[in-house]
């Protein structure tokens, strides 16, 4: 019994040695290739345990996960008014049929990277040659990466590969662009201004004028109105004077001569050249008015 112990030691050794060789795990992120002699012999999506005659076939592994193609610098494009613009952007794909794929790439993961690379290229050269600046930075947007998206898709699908998305990062203007744009801008800007200074220069010289128009027919209206209650006044003073003095009229001479007297002698230096024998003098002479010879 003891002599037959490495025989049976080998024999589990060779027995593990061919199940090692035999037996291959499939992760769930994973899709495997079963080649036998160079040719694909199968695939297998589903993850678990498998198993593969050893020696004369092998398994490759492709990731089965959401990939990320980033442009490491913005790419230049030219629009439909023959401007450059910058424009960085990023691409979502993944392995769908592996088989296709690796007989389109040779399952190579850098030579798929270039033909989408390719692909999403010059369907965005196109799409940018179509549209203006405004149109590719704010305009359609959405609709340029919808479009690229459906487009890259359908040359993916012949590698194998589905597009599940392409993303604008950023679309920008060369600095040389860049700057006459500012300029502009600036001098749009700045006309702006001036025509909205001007219309409310002439906005407040028509309400000026309209506030001195109106000043003048409020002070207008305000002498006419003080003019006729003055008159008014003047009327009922009048008449009042005419009745109280009409109704004795030596003392209604009498009190207009020493008006006359208060001023013609308002002050002590004043002279008055009169003869004396004059009316102005009649009632200093007599208090009743007549003239004594």
């Amino acid at each position: 019994m003891r002599d037959k112990l490495p025989l049976i030691g080998g024999a589990l050794l060779v027995i593990i040695l061919i199940a090692s060789a035999s037996l291959f795990t499939v992760d769930q992120r994973q899709h495997a290739m079963v080649f036998q002699l160079g040719e694909i012999k199968e695939v297998i999506d589903e993850p678990g345990l498998k198993f593969k005659l050893p020696l004369i076939q092998n398994v490759r592994y492709f990731d089965k996960r959401i990939l990320t193609m980033d442009t490491p610098e913005p790419e230049r494009f030219i629009t439909s008014e023959k401007k450059n613009v910058l424009v960085d952007h990023f691409v979502k794909w993944r392995i769908v049929d592996p088989r296709l794929y690796y007989e389109s790439v040779a399952g190579d993961e850098a030579r798929a990277r270039t033909r989408l690379t390719q692909t999403v290229n010059a369907g965005l050269r196109e799409e940018f040659g179509r549209r203006t600046v405004h149109d590719v930075v704010s305009g359609e947007r959405d609709r340029i990466m919808d479009q690229m998206r459906e487009r890259a898709d359908r040359d993916a699908r012949t590698i194998g590969v589905q597009i599940v998305d392409v993303r604008l990062k950023r679309v920008d203007l060369p600095n040389e662009v860049s700057e006459s744009v500012y300029r502009r801008m600036e001098a749009e800007r700045k006309r702006v201004a001036n025509e909205l200074r001007s219309q409310g220069a002439a906005e407040a010289e028509k309400i000026r004028a309209d506030a001195d128009r109106q000043r003048e027919v409020i002070v207008a209206e305000a002498y006419r109105s003080a003019q006729q209650v003055k008159g008014e006044g003047d009327a009922k003073a009048t008449a009042i004077y005419a009745e109280a003095f009409g109704k004795n009229p030596s003392f209604y001479s009498f009190y207009r001569s020493l008006e006359a007297y208060r001023a013609s002698f308002a002050g002590k230096e004043d002279v008055l050249v009169v003869d004396p024998s004059s009316d102005f003098f009649r009632f200093m002479k007599d208090a009743g008015g007549s003239v004594r010879n």
